[in-house]
């Protein structure tokens, strides 16, 4: 759901948007597979709505840390190996006083993790492909670890996925 400004709101429910958009408190800006009917009305299913009068809305300055979003973060790799990633790790061990916080935990495989044990990875002379770091973004605040729609890319401010720049090119 886009605000009045174009800007992203939330992800609602098709039964929600069509309700929405039935009561003209929002319009269909981009349709989604299939038709609704009822007795007297047919409609496209909405993918994408925008509302018809400007709301303000207060909005977290942080993303929620969970261990799916630390796997949706990290594309679901290994920090360390480049592996597939099975666990979540602390950078700095919480046995030794590390924060279970955005910038300490990392996606990781079985074996790194278990290799590494309560030992930072400076010790073990390992590096991290990415310093971990909180997600931001218009995208994360609105979706958070879900996958997007593709038909919503145009409001999102996503980087292209790998697959879209090889079709570009």
């Amino acid at each position: 759901m886009l605000n009045a400004t174009y800007e992203p709101l939330c992800v609602v429910s098709v039964r929600r948007a069509t309700i929405l958009v039935l009561t003209a408190k929002a319009e269909c800006v981009s349709d989604g597979d299939g038709i609704l009917h009822s007795a007297h009305h047919t409609l496209p299913v909405p993918s994408v709505v925008r509302l018809t009068r400007y709301v303000k809305v207060p909005y977290r300055t942080h993303v929620g840390l969970s261990r799916r979003a630390v796997f949706a973060r990290d594309g679901g790799r290994c920090a360390y190996c480049r592996g597939s990633a099975e666990t979540i790790d602390h950078v700095f061990p919480r046995s030794r006083g590390g924060l279970h916080a955005w910038d300490n935990v990392v996606a990781a495989c079985a074996k790194c993790n278990h290799s590494k044990g309560d030992k930072t990875p400076a010790e073990l002379g390992w590096r991290l492909h990415a310093l971990p770091a909180a997600p931001r973004g218009v995208a994360w605040r609105v979706l958070g670890h879900r996958t997007p729609d593709p038909r919503w890319m145009d409001w999102l401010d996503l980087p292209p996925t790998p697959v879209e720049t090889a079709e570009a090119a």
